[in-house]
């Protein structure tokens, strides 16, 4: 049996006989084949570029003629990891340990690691996935330097591959999905490290020092699991090392440090005026720390040694960087967050080649489950490392079922677009989400986009269902909810959203907004904040300031907290617990029963969950930011894939299948196509003018209304709904609300906003009542008229039930609640709202006070535009009229032909704008034609052609018919208006009449 056909994991973690075949939908069938090649699995990865083959050869392992990488070739690593595997796999399948040409000590160990395997009574067994890495390392180490030509070949393929990357370093990449279990790997890799150096001192070949490094203290403490003399070390606990061996074990020198510790530090701290003093006006005083007395801090264990061996944990991280490619050009975030991965690299890489000088290091160990070149580093982003060695990809391990199985949007109610709106949010609200906050003012929580709301209630209805299950099934954990943000202050925002804020009202006094999620919330229903937060925010600048951790907090959780000190003090740490120390302990204890973040349920993050949190009980991810590689999909995705447990199906012999529900990371595919630019003839350039003086008698004149105020002649509220368009609520306004999750086998999942239904008509009404009160009306001196919630609650009521507001596409009338949707029914309401004496409209248009009317008089500009249309002189101020589509131009020529017609013109950089409210923003309508009728007084009709008419649409009309018109005639000065959409593009005359008549008969004489 070949190696891609054995299971990658063994029995009973992997069926290697199962695989779910997909029908034409993606979703599995009853009908098993047998399991797909690993090389089948790589296939459907990214690759990097192959190497070109030499005409009738076969292509090498080493290098090509051009080096390491050029514009044309790159390393192909998967065949390097696919041949090194294949030979992996056949000394592994040696059944005489005498055959394995390791060390007895070696031979020991692997015995002992593949017994565990088999071992249905070990609670934790090490993963095949596990031991292939450790194996690759082995054989590479002990076996392949016997086989001769055909074995040194690796090592010379490695040496190769360091040469230009790392030419003062052997590293050998170890790539593990998340969740796969690196830490085991790295216990595994120190004991043989370790134990073979104790038993054969005189080895050239085996250290027992160790510098492991991390990207950050959240990891660094994690791994003191790696520490043989910890209380909860892996070598004890998962039986890694037999007890025999345990005590040479001790004799292991393990350094864990961050890699911001080989920043050199000042040896003298000096004020900036006592350093200009000293040094006067002789050389800079020399005060910074030398690179072996960094060494010297760093690492003082492992001094004295001989060669050490280092083991980068999440080494993506770690490269040196080169010139950047003339194609790679970043801008704004994208380009910032390039240059600190590559000022961490730098320093990263810098403090292992000081290492190596001072000390020795015989090789590093590279960990990672995505060692792709990061954007920034010269390397063509997001590929592989070429000196990875053993490659278990995401996946690899999805199919395993050694982690969750994620599933993510495949289909929803939306009518257009190919893909899913929820698998890649980011492209439709990025633009709409404010950009970092300056100064004191903060965006408004409650301003979010409608897209993004919409997308919150979903799946956060499927977790309320998943909280319930758990808290039925006596979990005792709550499941936690994840969103992963760009920056702070979207973070922030989402955060108070989701579980509530406190604002200060314009008296001083503050006043606690309730959380969107109630089961996210970290306020009670009396407005008193929790002792325990449901939700938490974490970015560095939190960690560095314990800005979410006061007093309350700590009174609580006073045992936890003495726990941890007491933890802290056990291993070494006796200096007093920051805020920020607090924090980090409750994000590395969520989901862990009796510890600090034991309640936590919802994080909202920047990116400090990319990588190195191990929490198990997260089964939703929102993500809120640009995906666009392989590394950072693969990170986040990776932050619900551990599983919660790990107990065996008696029935299958293997794991239960768990779920985690993602949305707005769009899959792992970035594939795109080469667009192909051919040049373009330029196009003629025209100017667009009015024939002045010639033709001024055609000249047509309208009021620049810059808003609308509501004189409300008494404190009485009335209207009129006889004219009002219908309301009508669709997906394409509020974004999908039935959403179909599927993971790539697996049950589908459809979330859908059932758990808003129960709302309350009446209750929809107070609050958009409410929301009119505060935000609409108010007093001279700024004060809500809280006199006018009830009639305002009454005629909103009315509203909703006089049949002027409708649901579609499973749409629910809660949505309402969103403020955009709450601004536009206001809006919508304020349009009917008449005197009650008079019976008028109570609106008056607010003219620019700068610049109060506009003319056709004023147009002069120059376009290349190809559709355009020669009016007749005799209807027309203007020399042309630029038209949108072949229906302006048959609309134009019949507006000419109409005998009641004094003159038109094109609503282009005309300067008439028709301001209207949508999702609470000012916007912008601009008409398409003004028409000046033969009428005894100055009467202009504005004309809208639409074929498709969606919710935009009916805003602007609705503005322009019921606020704008009523709004600009009551001021008596610009003559008669009226409105007139044609919406039938196949014939312009019969709509056109009757707006013409209609409008010369409301005209008085």
């Amino acid at each position: 049996m070949s190696f891609f056909e054995k299971p990658i994991l063994n029995s009973p973690y992997f069926n290697p006989d199962q695989h779910w075949e997909l029908d034409a939908d993606g979703r599995p069938t009853d009908q098993i084949v047998r399991s797909r090649r690993r090389s089948d699995l790589v296939s459907a990865m990214p690759k990097a570029k192959s190497v070109k083959k030499r005409s009738g050869q076969q292509p090498e392992l080493g290098l090509n003629e051009a080096g390491l990488e050029t514009q044309e070739m790159a390393y192909n690593v998967t065949e390097f990891v696919n041949e090194l595997r294949s030979q992996v796999d056949s000394w592994r399948a040696l059944p005489n340990p005498n055959d394995w040409q390791v060390t007895p000590t070696t031979q020991r160990l692997l015995q002992h690691w593949r017994a565990l395997q088999k071992d249905e009574t070990q609670v934790i067994r090490p993963f095949f996935c596990q031991l292939e890495a450790v194996e690759t390392a082995i054989f590479l180490a002990e076996v392949a330097p016997k086989l001769g030509p055909r074995g040194k070949r690796f090592r010379t393929r490695l040496e190769a591959a360091n040469a230009e990357a790392n030419p003062d370093l052997f590293r050998m990449a170890m790539k593990l999905a998340t969740g796969a279990g690196k830490t085991t790997v790295m216990a595994m890799l120190i004991a043989w490290q370790t134990l073979n150096a104790v038993r054969s001192p005189n080895s050239r070949s085996y250290s027992r020092g160790f510098l492991i490094v991390t990207p950050g203290i959240t990891i660094k403490d994690r791994l003191r699991v790696l520490l043989p003399n910890d209380a909860n070390n892996y070598y004890t606990r998962i039986n890694l090392v037999p007890t025999d061996l345990m005590q040479d074990m001790q004799r292991a020198k393990i350094v864990l440090t961050n890699y911001h510790a080989f920043k050199q530090r000042e040896t003298l701290q000096l004020a900036k005026g006592t350093r200009s003093a000293l040094e006067g006006h002789g050389h800079k005083m020399k005060t910074l720390e030398t690179e072996g007395q960094m060494v010297k801090r760093v690492m003082p264990e492992l001094m004295g040694l001989g060669k050490i061996n280092v083991v980068n944990d999440e080494a993506h991280h770690c490269y040196r960087e080169r010139a950047a490619t003339e194609t790679e050009r970043l801008t704004g975030e994208e380009k910032k967050e390039a240059e600190e991965n590559a000022e961490a690299a730098r320093l990263w890489i810098s403090g292992l080649e000081a290492a190596k000088r001072q000390i020795g290091v015989q090789i590093v160990y590279d960990l990672s489950a995505t060692p792709f070149f990061l954007a920034g580093s010269g390397w063509v982003e997001g590929t592989l490392f070429p000196w990875v060695v053993s490659d278990f990809s995401l996946m690899d391990a999805i199919e395993c079922g050694i982690v969750k199985l994620p599933r993510v949007p495949v289909a929803d109610n939306l009518p257009s677009g190919e893909v899913p709106l929820y698998r890649d949010l980011w492209k439709e609200i990025g633009k709409k989400m404010p950009k970092k906050a300056r100064g004191k003012v903060k965006p408004d929580p409650q301003s979010l986009p409608i897209p993004l709301k919409t997308a919150i209630d979903a799946l956060y209805g499927h977790y309320e269902k998943t909280f319930n299950l758990w808290k039925k099934e006596g979990v005792g954990i709550p499941p936690v909810f994840i969103v992963v943000c760009n920056n702070t202050t979207n973070s922030e925002l989402l955060r108070d959203y989701m579980s509530g804020y406190e604002r200060e009202n314009p008296d001083g006094t503050l006043e606690t907004v309730p959380g969107k999620c109630e089961l996210f919330s970290n306020f009670a229903t009396d407005g008193e904040r929790l002792t325990r937060p449901r939700t938490v925010l974490i970015d560095s600048a939190t960690l560095e300031a314990g800005g979410d951790i006061d007093k309350s907090f700590r009174d609580t959780h006073a045992e936890e907290i003495e726990a941890f000190r007491r933890e802290q003090a056990e291993r070494g740490a006796h200096e007093d617990l920051t805020d920020a120390d607090i924090l980090r302990e409750v994000m590395n204890t969520v989901g862990k029963k009796d510890r600090l973040g034991e309640q936590v349920r919802c994080v909202v993050s920047v990116s400090m969950l990319t990588e190195g949190w191990d929490a198990n009980n997260v089964t939703h991810i929102l993500g809120l930011r640009a995906f666009g590689t392989q590394l950072i999909c693969e990170q986040v995705i990776g932050r619900a894939l551990r599983r919660l447990s790990y107990d065996i199906d008696p029935d299958t012999k293997l794991f239960r299948t768990e779920y985690a529900d993602i949305m707005g990371i769009d899959g792992l595919n970035f594939s795109d196509k080469a667009r192909v630019a051919p040049p373009q003839q330029p196009r003629q350039v025209i100017q667009v003018r009015a024939v002045s003086p010639e033709r001024d008698h055609l000249e047509i004149n309208f009021p620049r209304v810059q808003g609308y105020v509501v004189d409300l002649p008494s404190d009485k509220l009335e209207v009129d709904f006889s004219n009002t368009e219908k309301y009508v609520l669709t997906p394409e306004k509020v974004s999908a609300t039935l959403v179909t999750m599927q993971g790539i086998v697996g049950e589908s999942e459809r979330l859908s906003l059932d758990y808003l239904r129960t709302a309350r008509l009446s209750t929809i009404a107070y609050n958009v009542a409410k929301h009119m009160i505060f935000e609409k009306l108010r007093d001279e001196n700024g004060a809500p008229k809280m006199h006018l919630l009830i009639p305002a609650k009454r005629i909103v009521l009315q509203w909703l039930k006089e049949g002027h507001f409708e649901c579609k596409g499973d749409t629910v009338p809660a949505q309402l609640l969103y403020r955009e949707l709450a601004d536009e029914v206001c809006d919508v309401i304020f349009n009917a709202l008449t005197d009650p004496v008079r019976g008028v409209s109570v609106l008056r248009a607010v003219l620019d006070p700068y610049n109060p009317e506009g003319s056709t008089l004023g147009v002069q500009f120059n376009t290349s535009v190809a559709t355009r249309y020669w009016p007749r002189p005799d209807r027309s101020h203007l020399n042309w009229i630029i038209t949108d589509s072949d229906w302006e131009d048959k609309l134009a020529a019949c507006i000419e032909d109409h005998p009641a017609v004094l003159s038109y013109a094109k609503n282009h950089n005309l300067g008439f704008d028709v301001p209207y409210l949508k999702e609470g923003e000012p916007r912008a309508y601009r008409p398409d034609f003004l028409i000046r009728l033969d009428a005894p007084q100055p009467t202009t009709l504005i004309v809208e052609v639409k074929g498709y008419r969606g919710h935009d649409a009916m805003l602007k009309a609705e503005t322009t018919r019921a606020k704008w018109i009523p709004a600009v005639n009551r001021l008596g000065t610009y003559g008669h208006w009226g409105f007139a959409e044609l919406r039938d593009v196949n014939d312009f005359g019969p709509g056109l009449d009757q707006a013409i008549n209609d409008m010369l008969g409301k005209v008085p004489a």
